[in-house]
């Protein structure tokens, strides 16, 4: 139970950190991409057609979507939240790979598919385009310190977001059940109360949550490329 709470503490250290640093908020429409893209790609998963994605600058978004049969509703509304707390997992895990830059490629691949294919209001289109562009540059620096900031405050930022919105959407079921987004969905298609989806979101954030901060202090404890490992360091250590 110790290594929840540290879990918890650090999320809550780190929403603090992010939000001081300048342009940070622009990075936050990342995990509102990764929601949305969760709820499209399950759609067409489940022979769905996905009509379009908005994203807003309030960080903020909507996936407009249909498919034949409503069960197919309950799947395409738990992607969402499910989809944007694994994709933290994936972002430490490339860190702790020491793939950064693997990690740059797949975001920008990311957005790159979602503006030619999903995105199609005028701020969610332009918001592609300049986080495009910017990884990219980011990518081809010869700063790799520079690269490792950029990389670790997007991985940050999306950890951050992935719990905060699960926890803000309890607040939502609770003062206005219908209209919790995808939590509200779930209960329309179960008769389950809206606040148990949003427990259950937010239960699934914090447990991938741990597994990233695992990752990323697992990364932060091997030794450096190049040297020797102390006597007694484990067979299985990964090596760079």
């Amino acid at each position: 139970m110790n290594k929840w709470w540290k879990t918890i503490a650090f999320i809550v250290g780190a929403a603090i950190l992010t939000r001081w640093i300048p342009f940070s908020s622009f990075f936050r429409n990342v995990d509102t991409l990764v929601h949305e893209f969760g709820h499209a790609i399950v759609t067409l998963l489940l022979s769905g057609k996905v009509q379009y994605i908005h994203l807003f600058a309030d960080h903020s978004g909507v996936t407009y979507s249909s498919v034949a049969h409503s069960w197919r509703f309950i799947p395409i509304s738990l992607a969402g939240y499910t989809i944007s707390a694994l994709f933290t997992v994936l972002l430490f895990y490339l860190y702790s790979r020491g793939k950064q830059q693997a990690g740059l490629i797949t975001l920008s691949v990311l957005a790159l598919v979602n503006v030619l294919f999903f995105v199609r209001n005028s701020f969610g289109v332009m918001w592609c385009i300049g986080f495009i562009v910017l990884s990219a540059a980011i990518y081809f620096v010869p700063w790799r310190w520079l690269r490792d900031f950029y990389y670790l405050l997007v991985a940050f930022i999306c950890l951050v977001e992935s719990v905060l919105g699960p926890l803000f959407l309890i607040v939502a079921s609770i003062q206005q059940p219908t209209q919790a987004g995808d939590a509200s969905n779930l209960s329309a298609a179960t008769f389950i109360p809206a606040v148990f989806w949003s427990l259950l979101f937010t239960a699934v954030a914090i447990a991938c949550a741990r597994v990233a901060m695992g990752l990323f202090f697992n990364a932060n404890r091997r030794p450096p490329a190049g040297t020797r490992p102390a006597f007694g360091w484990s067979k299985h250590a990964r090596r760079t």
